[in-house]
Parts: C-alpha cells; structure tokens; sequence
C-alpha cells in the first residue's frame, strides 16, 4: 500500500526462545538491582516500585550493550509487528499522492524561511519524493476480550466499525517516538489506543520514513501529508474532512519534535501568509486546536546538561550521537552516502529550527500545549521549551514527573505514574478540543508514588537564557562545551 521505502517490518512478536536468551545475560544485573531496592540502597528505591526500577536498569543494559549492532540490525529488532490484539481497533490507511507538488514546496519554503547563518552556502538538502503515507486509524473496541484478534474483513470495514465506537470528533495525529530511526506505529498501539479510548475519539498513527535511509525533511513531509490529508481528504478516502478544532497533534520522543516541527511548520507558513495547492484546490493553513508532545526530544545534538547529569533515573544512552568513537558497524544504511555526522540530519541543518526545535525563534501564535517529562535526559530541553512558549504567551500545561525516565508512560504503563500522566494528556485533550479558550497555564510537578501535585514557579523552569542554549548547541557542534551557566540563578520569563 505505502511506497515509503522503510526497513520492511517483520510479523510476529519474540518467541519464548528469543526472550530467554536476552534475558538470561541479565540475571546477574536482576538479581544486582533486586538487592539493592530491597536494602534501599538504589537510586530507586526511593521513588520506585521494583518492577519499574528492574524494567528501567534493563533497558538502560540493552541500550548501552557492550558490542553494538548496526543500524540495519538495531531497526529490524524494533520493526517487527506483534500483531493487533485486544481492545482496540486499527484500519491500516495509506494518503493519497497529490498531482502537484504544492505540499513539497510549502514545506521548503518553511525551511527556508526559517534557515539561519549555518545554512548559508550550504549544499542544498536532499528532495524527498512525495509518497504515500501509511497511517493507523486507532480505537476502542468496547466487547473486545484482551486476547481478542481483529475480524477478518478489509481495512476500510475496520475503520468503519471503529468510527462506530467513537463518542466525540476528537481526532489524535500521532508520532511515533525512536530517536527518527527505530520503531514504528505497530510498537506505539498500546499507548495511542489508550489515548483513543479515554478521549472518546480516534487516533491516526502515522509510519513516516526513517533515518538514516530517509532523512530531514522526509518525516516532516510525510507529517504535513498526513495533516493535509486529515484536513482535506483526496478523492477517495475513507474518512470525512476533520475539523482543525477537532485535531490535536502529539507524539513521544523524536516523535514529539516531529509534532513540534509540523507546528512550526504550519506557524511560519502562516506568517509567510501561504496556501498550499492540494489536490487542485488552494488550501488555508489552519492551525490544530493543541499539541501534546511527550518527553519530545528537541535537541538533536545533545547538548544540554541533563543528557549527562540524569542519567541515573533514566534508560537512554549516554549522549554521543555525534561522536566519531562510538558510530555503529558499517552496513548499508550507515555510514550514509554522501557522509554526514547525524543520522537525521545533514550537517549543515543540524541546528536548524525544524530539526533542534529547542532553537525556534518564536512560537507566538501556536494553540494551547500540553507537555510532560520526567526527571529523564531531555529534562533540561523540555522546561527550556515550556519557558520558552510561555515567554511568546501559549498557553502551556505542563507537568513534570519526579524520578521517571524517557516516556514513562508507555514504558512504565501499569505505574500509577503512567495513568496519572495519561490522565493528564487526554483530560487535556478533551478540553482543548472543548474550548481552547478555556486552557489556563499550569506548571506542577507530580510527586513519586503519591501523585501530589506541586507548583512550579515559571520563573524557575530553566536557569538557561536564549543565548546559553544556542551556545551549548553551536560548540556541540564545533567544539569542547562551554562552561554551563549557574544553575541556582533561573532565566526570567
């Protein structure tokens, strides 16, 4: 159906072989992490539940293996489909290909317009080809059992029995999370369907291409399309046009920045005052009613001092994306022809403000935003993001989880900590797509176990100005760090 060119996904989740031997090289840590937490002598132990604390050190142990794999061999293992199974419904959709090239065109014009002093005299980007999109349509499935298989009849039969079960027009366009490079819409469905089922609505969850085969702007292309597609829906399509005050864009991760970068995307096409030529109509820009981006990772070149400084709650790998000591074997899709230092992004681009949203000039403009993370890697990038909205007056709700890693909600699912974020997000979008007039700022932080919620000062989300951030960014690139500003002394709003 879809012509995006992606790693090929395998079907079937890992068999009882394959688990054993994954785990059996961890006992020894297993056993390491049980001791501890029991004694309470673990980073922890505090603020965790031992199943959390086991689940984080083990995936902090697979992401940072001793012998690394290449990226060929690392996407494959996070391709493969388990299948749909239980309480949900998914009709696999694909866009349509425009007969121009209207949308390609906007979305360079977006990345000109934004361009700074890096891009200057720099090689011109590669042109993606405009492609059929995939997507998920996503749903509750209400007399499904948890070990229920979807029916046997065609995709747009699926779609059809899901719009049933919707209770409100709320529609969720989704990105999934993976760094640009791994995963895919089929490992995100427990999440996205919890998403569609406690907002009443839908969600379309869309498998863009990936790095490194498929570089910046092709993900961000393909999200335009898919927006577009909602909005305007081709000859054809199974769903009807999808209200702008009805859509919310979200996404976890590198999925978050691409959510952040179709928002921007769409803000400077309206500043430049632009429609699109859509399928032989000049389209409007409209904006989404919110954004919800999850643990969104803004700082492509890992820069910021968190990425070092919270490692112990959290799983990700030390920051080294850019480091020539620590590339992956050679294969077919990397090192990439021509050669370049990230596996996203072209040099030159690296710090342009559609790749490192971190480094946006202004989000004036953009509809209410809900944004959540944890005490995780990308901690500093995050509340550097939320002053900044709310320096350029969005109305922002965010909430910070005290101790938990990178997307802890679908990583942690059965904490409580993962449903009161959940709660968060949707009872956001249910609101937004109410009235968004109605969303007052919020800054708390979620306490451990307890769920008590604190108050953040706004005056004290970062201690970083505009300037330090663009500073820590430019020498990542360059050279050795700067020294980091004095973290007792927050940025004022």
């Amino acid at each position: 159906m879809s012509t995006n060119n992606n790693p090929k996904r395998q079907s079937g989740a890992a068999g009882p072989l394959e688990i054993l031997w994954t785990v059996l090289p961890k006992i020894p840590l297993i056993l390491k992490v049980i001791l501890l937490h029991v004694l309470g002598r673990s980073e922890g132990a505090q603020y965790l539940d031992l199943k959390s604390d086991l689940t984080i050190s083990v995936l902090r142990s697979m992401l940072s293996p001793a012998k690394s794999r290449s990226i060929s061999e690392v996407q494959t293992m996070t391709l493969r489909d388990p299948g749909v199974k239980g309480k949900m419904w998914v009709s696999t959709m694909a866009s349509k290909i425009p007969p121009e090239e209207g949308i390609r065109d906007a979305l360079f014009a977006a990345i000109d317009g934004m361009s700074g002093p890096e891009q200057e005299g720099a090689p011109p980007l590669a042109v993606p080809d405009i492609v059929e999109v995939e997507a998920e349509w996503t749903g509750y499935r209400a007399a499904a059992t948890k070990d229920s298989k979807p029916p046997m009849i065609p995709e747009e039969e699926k779609y059809r029995e899901l719009m049933k079960e919707c209770t409100s027009s709320t529609t969720i366009l989704y990105f999934h999370g993976g760094a640009y490079y791994l995963c895919d819409p089929s490992t995100h469905r427990p999440i996205v369907a919890k998403l569609a089922k406690l907002t009443g609505g839908r969600a379309y969850s869309v498998r863009y291409r990936l790095a490194p085969q498929h570089p910046f702007p092709a993900a961000l292309l393909d999200a335009l399309v898919s927006y577009f597609t909602l909005l305007y829906p081709p000859p054809g399509s199974v769903h009807e046009a999808v209200a702008p005050s009805d859509l919310v864009i979200a996404g976890d991760s590198a999925g978050g920045n691409l959510c952040l970068a179709l928002l921007q995307t769409l803000l400077e096409l309206r500043r430049q005052k632009r429609k699109v030529t859509w399928f032989g109509a000049e389209r409007e820009v409209p904006l989404p009613a919110g954004a919800t981006p999850i643990s969104p990772w803004l700082d492509l070149v890992q820069s910021m001092p968190s990425l070092t400084k919270n490692g112990k709650f959290d799983y990700l790998p030390p920051p080294r994306i850019l480091s020539s000591a620590h590339q992956p074997p050679a294969d077919g899709a990397w090192p990439a022809k021509p050669p370049r230092k990230h596996l996203y992004v072209a040099d030159a681009y690296m710090l342009h403000p559609l790749g490192s949203l971190h480094l946006a000039k202004t989000w004036e403009g953009a509809p209410p935003t809900y944004v959540c993370c944890g005490w995780e890697c990308l901690q500093d990038e995050d509340r550097y993001l939320v002053g900044k909205l709310t320096r350029d007056g969005v109305a922002v709700v965010f909430e910070e989880f005290q101790a938990m890693p990178h997307v802890f909600a679908a990583m942690l699912p059965r904490s409580a900590e993962a449903r009161r974020c959940v709660d968060g997000i949707t009872g956001f979008i249910r609101a937004v797509c109410e009235d968004p007039k109605k969303i007052r700022p919020s800054y708390k932080m979620i306490k451990a176990k307890t769920l008590e919620e604190v108050a953040i000062d706004p005056e004290e989300l970062t201690p970083f100005t505009d300037a330090d951030v663009r500073d820590m960014a430019l020498h990542a690139v360059s050279g050795p760090q700067p020294p980091l500003p004095d973290v007792d002394v927050p940025a004022k709003l």
